[in-house]
């Protein structure tokens, strides 16, 4: 990654390690976000560290997921974080001030500055030209109290842009383009970095479109240069001063990344790879795979049509052209993925003296108080109210499965990032994941429409040369000797978080389930309704693997209790790209709660295996992937001699006594994480190094 962008923001910040690709880094973290999903438990963390006030340069609490405040766990989830940011030092953005992500690109984030957020969207703020990375809360608590963020030294990967979008083409349909050429899956330990001449015609919010949703390519974070329109966005944000123009060396050197595809399943995508990336090397078929690796990937925006991320994948990605006629019921818009001014603006444009079609439900949430009321005084809300959209709260609502979700076997249009199975709240549901002009399209035509073949005219947005500054919503940090005053609200569903244990010297554990591939956390924890119990683990711990359990059978949380009440260990079996999605941490902090040790995997997610070793769980992976097949749940899996397992070794061998054989695992640990599982977890290990 030599001369790349990355590079230069990462040797800024590195305290601990060297920076080669491959090698763990400690970064110092300037600023920091939390959401209330997340926010709780990662301050009841903080707490539990016994520092007593952040010492990054910015700390922000948002409030924009639980908004509905059905029963009293919401608000006693912002109640507890309006007190304890006053308490230690940090910013509170409050309900309704917008989603996280939105708010801290318009108000917060900053070119070179890193960011560490307890939100898998936190690369949003690359498109400031922010290296912006999601974790999982506990990382995001060390962070807060002046620790450093341990991460692999990415390999860097050039997304070169060339040309610019043709009208009713937008930075949805680019992304839509890179997950056809990259996938959801094999990207793990990269980052995207956006370069090429059609960089110029994007503004900060498309930018952060890409960047947002490059979340799901499984990237540790994409990030765009600092450039005339950052500096532009910058000055319309009154931030002129935290203006600073990055960009990569003209000679830079970018990484390769390898990844095996199927030839036959994963045929066009090894086309797209041959059509996009010039340098790549493709193998020949060996047992149906093969072998692709590149290190830059050449997208003509010219070129870039509509696309929509078909059920159940972001990565099922599909032309509008292939779609067009498809009826559609619902139609939704927001996210902080597309909920800038800028997109709202032209929903409203395309709107304006128009009726949506009588079939179809239409939602629209801005992404911020400043977009909403810019767009009342713009006279815009007015024409999105009187062509029939309802408006939404400035939140996450719908994205997260919190309201409106579609009827049974009726197709819901998205603007969102993710469309995984049941996401939405609906089981077996239909979710498509588009651009704002093609759901203002099916808005109004009750079908999934190229917007290019619509009657209307595309609306010239004319860029703001001055944003709506009002941060009366934003409580800023108090000076110690005020907050030192601050008594912190704990109403009775806010409940410490347990911390891990060492592990046991031999792991006599269970299967307690085999799940299959691209488990995602909504899958292990689900969100939606059950959001609210978040902060109190042992609620939460009920409803772990909900979506997989099997009406009429005892539950995931059952079998693991029992297992754990026997004196065994828990252990989860999975296939490729386990705990992908959100940077949750619950998915590993509550399966440890229920006695869930160790994790079988083909190959598990970058933030997940973090979270995992943070709380304790051993992360292995298949050393040779058919010996998932030989697995099944209620097999005993034995582990001897763990602690050497955890000190040194790179493989492992483990005993299925249930069907009398042996099979070797991966045992992919820094030294850093090895000390942390001996430690009993990331949070006995920091308050160790505090002693």
């Amino acid at each position: 990654m030599q001369g790349t962008l990355t590079e230069k923001i990462l040797a800024a910040h590195v305290v601990d390690g060297e920076l080669e690709t491959g090698e763990e880094i400690g970064i110092r973290i300037d600023q920091t976000l939390t959401q209330d999903a997340t926010g709780t438990t990662a301050f009841l963390l903080f707490e539990a560290m016994g520092v007593p006030r952040v010492r990054t340069e910015m700390s922000v609490s948002y409030v924009d997921h639980n908004m509905s405040q059905f029963g009293p766990e919401n608000h006693n989830d912002h109640l507890y974080l309006q007190s304890v940011a006053a308490k230690v030092g940090a910013y509170h953005s409050r309900p309704g001030n917008g989603i996280c992500h939105q708010v801290h690109l318009e108000r917060f984030a900053a070119p070179g500055r890193t960011l560490l957020g307890s939100d898998s969207h936190t690369p949003t703020a690359g498109g400031i030209g922010a290296l912006a990375i999601g974790a999982g809360g506990l990382d995001v608590s060390v962070a807060m109290g002046g620790g450093a963020f341990y991460l692999t030294s990415p390999a860097v990967v050039a997304v070169e842009l060339q040309g610019r979008l043709s009208d009713w083409v937008t930075p949805k349909d680019i992304i839509l383009k890179l997950l056809s050429i990259m996938t959801t899956r094999g990207n793990v330990g990269a980052v995207v970095e956006y370069c090429g001449e059609g960089v110029a015609s994007l503004s900060v919010p498309a930018r952060a479109t890409c960047t947002n949703m490059g979340a799901e390519l499984g990237v540790t974070t994409s990030v765009f240069p600092s450039d005339e329109a950052t500096q532009a966005f910058l000055a319309a944000q009154e931030r002129t001063e935290q203006f600073t123009a990055l960009s990569a060396d003209a000679d830079a050197e970018y990484d390769r990344i390898t990844k095996r595809l199927d030839a036959e399943q994963d045929a066009a995508v090894i086309e797209n790879i041959r059509r996009h990336c010039p340098d790549a090397e493709i193998s020949e078929p060996d047992d149906g795979m093969v072998s692709v690796s590149f290190s830059r990937v050449v997208i003509d925006l010219s070129d870039v049509v509509p696309m929509a991320a078909a059920p159940s994948s972001p990565g099922n990605v599909v032309t509008i052209t292939d779609l067009a006629g498809t009826k559609v019921d619902q139609v939704l818009i927001g996210s902080c993925t597309n909920s800038s001014l800028r997109d709202l603006m032209l929903c409203a444009a395309v709107l304006k003296g128009r009726k949506v079609h009588p079939r179809v439900e239409l939602g629209i949430a801005p992404g911020s108080r400043q977009v909403l009321k810019m767009l009342v005084d713009n006279g815009s809300l007015g024409d999105m109210v009187a062509a029939g959209a309802r408006i939404l709260e400035c939140g996450c609502g719908p994205c997260i499965g919190q309201g409106f979700s579609p009827g049974d076997g009726r197709l819901s249009l998205r603007t969102f990032n993710r469309n995984f199975a049941g996401r939405s709240g609906t089981k077996g549901d239909k979710t498509y994941l588009v651009s704002p002009e093609v759901a203002v399209a099916a808005a109004l035509t009750g079908e999934i429409t190229d917007p290019r073949k619509l009657s209307a005219e595309y609306p010239q947005i004319q860029q703001v040369e001055k944003f709506l500054i009002d941060d009366g919503m934003i409580t800023p940090p108090l000076p110690p000797d005020e907050s030192a005053k601050v008594k912190i609200i704990r109403g009775p569903t806010i409940v410490k978080p347990p911390a891990g244990e060492p592990l046991p010297e031999k792991i006599d554990g269970v299967t307690v389930i085999k799940v299959g591939e691209k488990i995602t956390t909504d899958h292990i924890m689900p969100a939606g309704t059950l959001l609210k119990l978040r902060s109190n683990v042992p609620e939460y711990a009920k409803h772990v693997f909900a979506p997989l359990n099997e009406p009429g059978e005892p539950t995931f949380a059952e079998r693991a209790t029992s297992v754990k009440q026997a004196g065994r260990c828990g252990v989860i079996v999975a296939g490729d790209s386990y705990g992908q999605g959100s940077s949750r941490e619950h998915a590993a902090l509550c399966p440890m709660y229920l006695g869930v040790r160790v994790v079988i995997a083909k190959t598990i997610e970058r933030i997940h295996q973090a979270n995992l070793v943070n709380f304790a769980i051993l992360p292995l992976s298949f050393e040779q992937a058919g010996d998932y097949d030989r697995i099944d749940a209620g097999d005993q899996l034995i582990i001897e001699n763990v602690a050497e397992v955890v000190g040194s070794a790179e493989t492992v061998t483990v005993r299925n006594t249930t069907k009398d054989f042996n099979f070797t695992c991966r045992v992919n640990l820094s030294a850093r994480q090895r000390e942390i599982l001996a430690a009993g977890g990331l949070l006995n290990y920091t308050r160790q190094a505090n002693q």
